[in-house]
């Protein structure tokens, strides 16, 4: 296939890449950073990787270069879990919902339009609750979380107006080597590792090589339609992930990180952490897609050694 992807210099994009170059794909990279991605894609190990220059949330000639593609996957967008200065969350809302409205108005406009555009979205869409579980068919929060990712999705179902297939993934917290637990691990290193906040808070993740499978199975399965939640059938409380991370580590995980300290790094955005949601990824499953880390011991124990 010849995939057009955006925010592929980023977490979850280089892992997405090297597993499409690995199966031979013709990748077409969108970037805020030549020198950066041609540092991490040279052309002597990635011959199948075009680097295209564009401003995600401005029309240019970079949007031509979807004409001809098979698919579109569409990753970029500001980080969250930093401070939320009022510049920032304007950051993070026009990062993906302009972002989306520039894709899809190259979609719109390609001559040989792509046959499927997958778009992220986030678990945030649901707002937080320590005692609801949410599943893809309940309603959305009305906090800053989910009121971005509300515009976000509408902005990527306007594909549809032109018969382009539209996969939505809400993507919980993603473990990984680096993300979330690479600022989680050194504290356990240092025999100082315990929950985060009152440690009752639902943590949804996903392991990252799930979240590559579910995005490749979406692109090469033309009955996956609609919208999905990228999180691992079995979510936990915090207390249970810092458990079982000082369990892989043989490390304590009894001291907790109060909820100033976070708040003091991360100001609002430390909401995402402090209270949190347990969401299901019930349509997800119905497909018959099959996790290989389907557990929270199961994804730490493959993740922890490689850090």
């Amino acid at each position: 296939m010849k995939i057009a992807i955006t925010g592929a210099t980023g977490f979850v994009g280089t892992r997405l890449v090297n597993s499409l170059k690995e199966e031979q794909h013709q990748l077409i990279i969108f970037t805020r950073n030549v020198n950066r991605a041609q540092n991490i894609y040279p052309t002597s190990s990635f011959p199948n990787v075009e680097i295209v220059p564009y401003n995600a949330t401005e029309s240019g000639d970079w949007q031509d270069k979807i004409s001809g593609c098979d698919a579109v996957v569409n990753l970029a967008g500001e980080p969250i879990a930093e401070r939320w200065s009022a510049e920032h969350k304007k950051a993070i809302l026009e990062s993906r919902q302009l972002g989306t409205e520039k894709i899809v108005e190259a979609i719109t406009k390609a001559k040989d339009k792509p046959s499927v555009l997958i778009n992220p979205s986030a678990i945030g869409y649901y707002g937080t609750s320590e005692t609801k579980t949410f599943d893809e068919n309940s309603p959305s929060g009305d906090d800053f979380l989910a009121e971005v990712c509300q515009a976000w999705e509408s902005e990527a179902q306007e594909v549809k107006k032109v018969n382009v297939r539209l996969v939505i993934l809400r993507i919980g917290i993603v473990l990984g080597k680096g993300g979330a637990l690479a600022k989680m691990i050194p504290p356990f290193k240092l025999f100082a590792g315990g929950p985060i906040g009152n440690g009752r808070q639902w943590f949804s993740w996903i392991h990252i090589d799930d979240l590559v499978q579910l995005i490749k199975e979406s692109l090469k399965r033309s009955g996956i339609v609609g919208t999905f939640n990228a999180t691992a059938p079995n979510p936990v409380r915090m207390n249970e992930l810092c458990k079982n991370l000082g369990e892989v580590m043989n490390r304590p995980s009894w001291l907790p990180v109060p909820d100033f300290a976070l708040e003091v790094l991360l100001g609002e955005g430390s909401k995402v952490v402090l209270e949190g949601q347990q969401v299901l990824p019930k349509e997800t499953l119905a497909l018959g897609f099959q996790y290989q880390y389907p557990t929270i011991q199961s994804a730490l124990t493959d993740i922890v050694p490689k850090i």
